[in-house]
């Protein structure tokens, strides 16, 4: 078992580590879709939606000139071309800003607020996630996440795997990167952590991606844990 006695902090992914991004979208717009009159296949846009999340991220990192765009930013041109490619009719500005803040009303996983408020006790716990700061602050309030503190991509102008983010939390918690423990339940999340020195931790969220899931049902790493859940990690470190 790895020595983790040293850390201090636990920096998370949110976007399937944390909350259940996709049945909490899939809800809200099928019930949103109630009142609206918007009729669409849901499940269909919110899986098309999250299909582009990464190169959406990679335009950003091809184009400095551009500057640096947040997520929510990303969010809204990926749906207006989704909603086009689906031929979904009637949307207002309104109705499009709705379905882009829906990535702001997730709900955790059951075993994320409970597992958090324990590590909470011992550790300082944020995010460290691709969501912008506002996004982060709003699905907190939404879903009771209880951070000490709100760490984004946004903050250092470079997304996830980028160095930047993973050394720039450590900075900015004035702690050396050995101290900082990275959790997700993506591999290739902990694989770039643990490149700059983070201590990780793996849980798996084997349904975040619905039936599509391909990857990730398991640790694929020399992680520093692995547990099934957030309890689990708390139990690890003696929370």
């Amino acid at each position: 078992m790895s020595d983790v006695s040293a850390v201090k902090a636990l920096v998370f992914d949110v976007f399937g580590t944390v909350v259940d991004w996709r049945t909490s979208l899939i809800n809200d717009f099928t019930e949103w879709s109630k009142t609206s009159g918007i009729k669409a296949d849901w499940t269909a846009l919110v899986d098309g939606w999250r299909a582009v999340y990464a190169a959406s991220m990679d335009e950003v990192r091809k184009h400095p000139e551009r500057g640096y765009q947040i997520l929510d930013t990303l969010h809204r041109q990926s749906l207006e071309k989704l909603v086009a490619d689906f031929s979904i009719k009637g949307l207002s500005d309104a109705d499009l800003h709705y379905l882009t803040m829906g990535w702001h009303r997730l709900h955790p996983w059951p075993d994320s607020v409970p597992g958090l408020t324990r590590l909470k006790t011992k550790y300082i716990i944020s995010p460290l996630s691709n969501g912008n700061v506002a996004l982060l602050t709003n699905m907190a309030k939404f879903a009771g996440l209880p951070w000490d503190l709100v760490m984004s991509a946004e903050l250092f102008e470079h997304y996830k795997p980028d160095p930047e983010t993973y050394l720039g939390a450590a900075k900015l918690l004035c702690l050396p990167p050995e101290q900082v423990m990275m959790v997700a339940a993506h591999n290739n999340d902990l694989k770039a952590a643990q490149k700059n020195g983070l201590k990780t931790a793996f849980v798996a969220r084997p349904t975040e991606y619905g039936p599509h899931q391909k990857y990730d049902f398991e640790a694929k790493g020399d992680w520093d844990i692995v547990a099934k859940d957030f309890g689990g990690i708390a139990d690890r470190l003696g929370c």
